[in-house]
């Protein structure tokens, strides 16, 4: 009797165990669903889901490693859309050898493909005035950088054909 006790006692324990470990688990995975975008990745590391470092990232899709600021470490990648989410701590601005200036908001988001990062949310430029930019792209050793202001004009104004000025210059 005492050996059928031990062996029920032993599987009751073994299955409240697996349990117990099994809502640690469950409760660990609704945690990372909820936690904010920023440390999205320290869970992702603690699950054993490595990544490679932002800069060894953008220089496999052939764009400079400078890009954004040395503290923009946090990262998401989706390989299968693109999608490229880089968390910088706070806003910052980065100057260049070049005296470019970049600004940064705290989520930088654009899509990566090879030589290029496109539709890129939350990076502006200086050219006078701040403006944004929508796209980076490397062509031999250069980057070219796509910013501009996108400005709404009323379509009513553009209804009728129109006579061209001559001019010197374009």
């Amino acid at each position: 009797m005492d050996q059928i006790l031990n062996k029920v006692g032993s599987y009751w324990f073994s299955q409240r165990a697996n349990k117990e470990i099994d809502s640690i688990g469950n409760d660990f995975n609704s945690m990372s669903s909820s936690i904010n975008e920023g440390t999205k990745w320290l869970v992702n590391k603690l699950k054993g889901k490595m990544q490679k470092p932002l800069p060894e990232l953008l220089k496999d899709y052939g764009l400079a490693v400078g890009i954004f600021p040395r503290d923009a470490t946090n990262y998401e990648f989706n390989e299968a859309t693109g999608k490229l989410t880089v968390f910088i701590p706070s806003i910052c601005e980065v100057g260049y050898r070049d005296s470019s200036v970049l600004r940064f908001s705290t989520t930088v988001t654009g899509y990566l493909e090879k030589g290029k990062l496109a539709d890129i949310e939350g990076m502006k430029t200086k050219v006078m005035i701040w403006v944004k930019v929508t796209s980076i792209s490397a062509e031999g050793s250069k980057l070219y950088f796509t910013a501009g202001v996108k400005k709404s004009r009323s379509k009513e104004a553009y209804e009728v054909l129109r006579d061209g000025f001559l001019v010197d210059k374009f």
